[in-house]
């Protein structure tokens, strides 16, 4: 190694040491409110009420497309009405993550088509990391989706978890569950009883 070499590459070192330490001051300058109010700022515009969902779905709103990221199987066995499969599994025990060409194109695709709607994705549940992980595999493409706040877990097995207490005996899950293929088209509901708050602090 000569010197100019040497010289360059210990700038180098001492310019990424800099970096880095003037990063972390920035963040330990950062004060708590200031994170929680980053953390509030991202969590609503990320997530997506699933109350708010139904009441659209009720009113026949065509505002967004919903998308399952479980595996074709389970989609076809049953899945949230009104939603089209674009699989990050290939079966129930097999991601398909790696399948990063095909997953970006179809959401690609998906929002060509749909230009101005909300694109709003669903996995298994809500710890599941599956709709975060492809959430970031597609910001890294330069697509941004949103993440529904339940999975299908909760949707289909655990109703009464998310909706009010006043909606249970009012709501069944059957009307928003579809088989098959095909995504299944919502029934317009006059009498729905799902988030009646408008405005800033409604669904």
């Amino acid at each position: 190694m000569n010197q100019v070499t040497g010289t360059i590459l210990v700038g180098a070192l001492a310019g990424a040491i800099a970096g880095i330490g003037t990063s972390a001051l920035l963040d330990k300058e950062k004060s708590q409110d200031e994170y929680i109010k980053a953390f509030y700022a991202t969590e609503t515009a990320v997530m997506v009420s699933p109350h708010g969902l139904r009441k659209k779905m009720d009113k026949g709103d065509k505002s967004f497309i919903l998308v399952d990221l479980r595996s074709p199987e389970e989609y076809e066995r049953e899945h949230i009405i009104g939603a089209v499969n674009i699989p990050a599994y290939k079966d129930p025990e097999t991601s398909a993550y790696g399948d990063v060409e095909r997953i970006v194109n179809s959401f690609r695709t998906l929002v060509e088509e749909n230009p101005g709607k909300e694109i709003i994705a669903y996995c298994y549940s809500i710890p599941c990391m599956t709709g975060r992980k492809i959430g970031n595999m597609l910001a890294g493409h330069g697509i941004f989706v949103k993440e529904l706040g339940v999975g299908w877990n909760e949707w289909r097995h655990f109703w009464t978890l998310w909706n009010h207490e006043h909606e249970w005996d009012k709501t069944n899950v059957l009307d928003y569950i579809s088989v098959g293929p095909e995504p299944g088209e919502p029934k317009i509901k006059n009498d729905s009883t799902s988030c009646p708050i408008e405005g800033e602090f409604g669904c």
